[in-house]
């Protein structure tokens, strides 16, 4: 055989090889287009829960895979843990047999798309706990095949989608971009906020390939209302991580700011509310007890170690997160002086924590600054109890503290901490009864009273 005989050998490998790639990625448009494509979602938290609701919504088959049998069992049973997603939308879908969820991670072989959205933590090192990213690849990696798109959409630092799952994927001797497709998607969703949810939240979608790029997009059209590609992985990743970055920098910077103002005997509300009034060049950002939630706390340092690895330090970061961090502290020193107005010490004193999750009308209290300010009273010897209308009992240091009843509880406490501002809460009459309140987010800003002391 000629040289002239292999090249032509080659040229019709190379072709075939292209025209089967093309073929597979038209054939999951075409599933795509048509909702007969069968959709995955690893992870059934907040993020994923509502995401796979959505897809249900909009006519897939979805199946929502979790590690945990009691909530795969409730899941089933059409009873919605998310707050944001109602029973009566949830389980119609479960009844109609559009949405069912699974611990068996071999039904992912029959799937066309696979989202990921499994928690990314901190490690108290503060790098990158990427542990369940890497357990969920591996399961998706046992069971690739031609056809498959794959999209992570835990928060995390630039790189992860092809330094971390690309290999792995690889590894079956599948290719990106021909056999299967890869993206970064990253989640947005806000808990609590009745305006904006995963429907109507702009998508980000960036890919390994512009194939990638393009199939992710198309997916996510068929469910949500706006989707906006970007050129890849690393520039998704980038865009999650600016937008809390952002938050948490103006946050400590109106943090910082508060911290002078009581320094100056300056009513900071007043100072924000004031300059929010200019129509163009002023964002307001308003001060509180400290960071909490599963992204602002978090975010903004998967970048900062990234960027050390790169020999860059991120100090804006570095200082919003030693200012946020200190908060808690503010708050113990408020409550203090508080007490020592009233001729009372902080030890034996009863102190009445109302609101203990991270931001209002949720219940939500990862990464509290409310489980900080309970754990820094307990340690100077005083009494504390919480009441939270949506939380039902918090863990401080292995122990368990159940909420209480909030009125008779803030009429018997010596000082009450306002933590968290639920709108549902009647603030006049916890007003009218405590002796002594903190209030760390402004709630009671309509109220005059000699026994309010503000942040």
């Amino acid at each position: 055989m000629g040289k002239a005989d292999i090249s032509l050998i080659s040229q019709t490998v190379e072709q075939s090889s292209e025209q089967q790639s093309s073929q597979t990625a038209d054939e999951l448009r075409k599933r795509i287009t048509t909702k007969k494509a069968r959709v995955g979602v690893l992870g059934l938290g907040y993020v994923g829960l509502p995401l796979a609701v959505e897809f249900a919504h909009a006519g897939f088959e979805v199946v929502g895979f979790d590690v945990q049998q009691a909530k795969v069992d409730q899941f089933n049973s059409g009873q919605s843990y998310v707050k944001d997603v109602k029973d009566e939308v949830f389980r119609p879908l479960i009844e109609s047999g559009k949405l069912r969820a699974t611990t068996d991670f071999s039904v992912i072989r029959d799937l066309d798309t696979v989202d990921i959205c499994v928690p990314t933590p901190l490690r108290k090192t503060k790098d990158p706990d990427m542990s369940f990213v890497v357990s969920a690849t591996d399961e998706i990696a046992k069971y690739i095949h031609p056809g498959l798109l794959v999209m992570l959409e835990s928060t995390t630092y630039p790189g992860t989608t092809d330094e971390l799952l690309l290999p792995k994927l690889e590894s079956s001797g599948l290719k990106v971009g021909e056999d299967f497709f890869l993206c970064f998607s990253p989640e947005r969703v806000d808990p609590g906020n009745p305006k904006y949810q995963t429907s109507n939240i702009p998508k980000v979608v960036g890919g390994i390939t512009s194939q990638c790029t393009d199939i992710g997009a198309l997916f996510y059209k068929q469910a949500l209302e706006t989707v906006v590609p970007v050129s890849s992985t690393r520039v998704a990743e980038m865009v999650k991580l600016l937008e809390n970055t952002f938050r948490m920098i103006n946050i400590g910077l109106v943090n910082e700011l508060a911290l002078m103002c009581d320094r100056m005997n300056i009513d900071v509300w007043e100072v924000i509310d004031a300059a929010a009034t200019k129509p163009f060049g002023f964002m307001p950002f308003y001060p509180g007890p400290g960071l909490g939630g599963h992204c602002i706390p978090i975010d903004p340092f998967y970048l900062s170690w990234k960027s050390k690895e790169a020999g860059i330090e991120a100090r804006f970061i570095e200082l919003a997160g030693y200012i946020n961090g200190r908060m808690p502290e503010f708050v113990i020193e408020k409550v203090q002086n508080a007490l020592n107005d009233a001729s009372k010490p902080v030890r034996g004193s009863h102190v009445h924590i109302l609101g203990t999750a991270y931001k209002r009308d949720i219940d939500d209290v990862r990464e509290s600054p409310a489980l900080d300010i309970v754990m820094l009273l307990q340690r100077r010897g005083a009494r504390v109890t919480f009441s939270d209308p949506f939380v039902s009992k918090i863990h401080i240091n292995g122990d368990v503290l159940e909420a209480q009843e909030m009125l008779p509880a803030v009429e018997s406490a010596d000082c009450v901490v306002i933590v968290t501002d639920h709108t549902g809460v009647d603030y006049k009459a916890v007003v009218g009864r405590s002796k002594l309140i903190v209030d760390t987010r402004n709630a009671l800003k309509k109220f005059r009273s000699d026994n309010i002391v503000r942040l």
